[in-house]
């Protein structure tokens, strides 16, 4: 497998090239419309991205992002529960309850079912996982990994742990198997999901306007009553700071975060000057082998602190 198959050509993957090409025609747009100064200077721009593209943040997003595809394509795939798997234990429980349903409903009726309800399932479980990777003190050693960027960039998406990939993997086919399941159950073995450009449509829409601004310095607001809905980038780039990070779980969606009551809204918000961690903390986050070994040295200290009291 290369790695280019599997992420720049894969519309599964965030950085697809589709997705950036758009990320990058929004950010044009974004800074046209800008205030700005008079005279911008070519050598100032070109210092600022420098700055940017170059950071020491930056340039560990990119290790990281090779050292963490590797580890998933020779480690974490093969271990990963297939959603396939569970869709079979579901299908089988549910036929010991009752017969199947087949319940009678045009295709594109079902199909447009089977992918909303698919959708909302898998940003329910994963508004849940994130929120107990910030809550849950174990799960939060692995996830201070991905907080730890002071420049978000397309690839700091991917500055995940590998124990927090191999959660999400089971997350999704949990979520995955049990919608699956269920719709065979319910409507019988005609399932397919509505996709465009190779995924479901919901997904290839949302990164399409503007999903890798997340993790970026646009701080791209929308209305008011949009952010209640929708996460924005400008509330992504709110939750990677410190003061915030425990708001805005959600992926896309932010109906979860106004259920649960952590929405915190970007409006009258100015956009931060720094993310993740105070220097001293930050410090301890600064190499690729820091990354992946300090989440299970941080567990172990935690460990014996939590016995050392029983």
């Amino acid at each position: 497998m290369h790695i280019f198959d599997d992420y720049l050509l894969n519309p599964e993957q965030r950085i697809y090239w589709l997705y950036l090409l758009s990320a990058f025609g929004i950010s044009l747009v974004y800074y046209w419309v800008q205030p700005k100064p008079k005279v911008t200077h070519i050598n100032t721009i070109y210092g600022e991205l420098k700055a940017y593209w170059l950071h020491p943040s930056a340039l560990l997003d990119y290790r990281y992002f090779i050292a963490v595809w590797l580890i998933k394509l020779y480690i974490l795939l093969p271990l990963l529960l297939s959603a396939k798997t569970v869709t079979l234990y579901v299908n089988l429980l549910l036929l010991k309850i009752h017969t199947p349903l087949h319940l009678q409903f045009s295709a594109l009726t079902i199909s447009l079912l089977y992918t909303i309800t698919l959708f909302i399932s898998s940003e329910f479980s994963r508004y849940w996982l994130h929120r107990w990777l910030h809550t849950v003190p174990l799960l939060w050693q692995f996830h201070k990994v991905h907080h730890s960027a002071e420049i978000l960039t397309p690839l700091t998406f991917y500055r995940v742990h590998p124990v927090e990939n191999f959660l999400f993997g089971l997350r999704y086919a949990f979520t995955a198997g049990i919608v699956t399941g269920l719709f065979l159950w319910l409507f019988g073995s005609g399932l397919s999901l509505y996709m465009i450009g190779g995924t479901n449509a919901f997904i290839w829409g949302m990164s399409l306007i503007g999903s890798n601004l997340r993790h970026s310095h646009i701080y791209l607001r929308y209305p008011k009553f949009l952010e209640r809905w929708f996460i924005s980038p400008a509330q992504h780039q709110l939750h990677h700071t410190y003061k915030y990070c425990s708001k805005n779980y959600g992926g896309y969606l932010g109906i979860f975060d106004r259920l649960f009551g952590t929405l915190q809204l970007s409006e009258n918000i100015n956009k931060p000057t720094q993310y993740g961690f105070p220097k001293k903390l930050a410090k301890r986050y600064s190499g690729l082998t820091n990354l992946l070994i300090r989440p299970f040295i941080d567990c172990k200290t935690l460990w014996k602190r939590k016995h050392e009291k029983i």
